[in-house]
């Protein structure tokens, strides 16, 4: 695990989230900056300011990062959309202020305006402030149309819906394992995906599908809840392990084909 340095404290809490989330992504991939660099086409001394939070990366560095690590790119969009809009805002605070300013100087009776001049334009600046935040909500809002948009049209064409996320709210599940074979592959009757990305803290009868695959398989992932906890990660590695893949803990592709063709342990 890289040892990263701290952020900026005046950093936005959401572009901060993003940061560390590309900073996990980062870790997963277990690739050094220079190796990153080859895999993104970012160079390493911008993934370095990227991910230090000395400037916001861009959209096309944020789905390389997402690729690279095997995350949702659709999530990490959403997050991005956010906090570029809070960068744009002026998320980052100036440091460094000399430490004493000129004196404003005080205007003599001759050269005071009117009182009511500096109203206006107080009331003035205040309105356009009013319209720019309202404008910047609105596009956010049309821009998380849009994305909420793709993402059902995915969901739509895709086999299984993308596993929902762990929340406190949700209701503890134990699934029922119906292992049968088909054309040499093995199905739990939870799920017939083969391609559905599952990883840390996603929910839903696809994680539990992959859960009785694991434990026919020889390799118990805890209770078939259908939450992928820490035991159901360590399970999935000692899979991709067994059978030569990438060890990432993560289910992909390759490793749900390991999972439908592997024999009983």
């Amino acid at each position: 695990m890289s040892r990263w340095k701290e952020l900026p404290a005046e950093l936005h809490p959401h572009v901060r989230q993003l940061i560390v989330r590309l900073r996990r992504l980062k870790d997963r991939s277990e690739l050094s900056t220079l190796q990153l660099a080859a895999k993104s086409g970012h160079s390493a001394r911008s993934w370095q300011r990227y991910l230090n939070g000395r400037s916001l990366p861009p959209r096309e560095a944020v789905e390389a990062m997402a690729r690279i690590g095997g995350d949702d790119p659709t999530r990490l969009l959403v997050l991005y959309e956010i906090a570029a809009e809070r960068w744009a805002e002026g998320s980052v605070v100036p440091t460094g202020a000399p430490e004493s300013a000129p004196a404003t100087p005080v205007p003599t009776p001759t050269e005071q305006q009117p009182y009511g001049r500096y109203l206006r334009l107080g009331v003035l600046a205040g309105a356009v402030a009013l319209v720019l935040s309202v404008s910047a909500v609105l596009l956010l809002a049309v821009r998380l149309a849009d994305v909420r948009a793709q993402l059902a049209d995915a969901r739509a064409a895709a086999v299984a819906a993308t596993p929902a996320i762990v929340s406190e709210s949700m209701v503890p599940v134990l699934y029922t394992c119906r292992l049968e074979e088909s054309e040499g592959r093995w199905y739990a009757g939870l799920s017939r995906t083969t391609d559905t990305i599952l990883a840390y803290t996603h929910v839903g009868p696809e994680v539990a599908e992959a859960q009785c695959l694991l434990r026919r398989a020889g390799i118990p992932p805890g209770d078939i809840d259908g939450v992928f906890g820490p035991k159901t990660q360590r399970a999935v590695e000692r899979v991709q392990t067994r059978n030569g893949l990438v060890v990432d803990g993560v289910v992909g592709p390759h490793t749900w084909k390991a999972l439908r063709e592997a024999e009983p342990k």
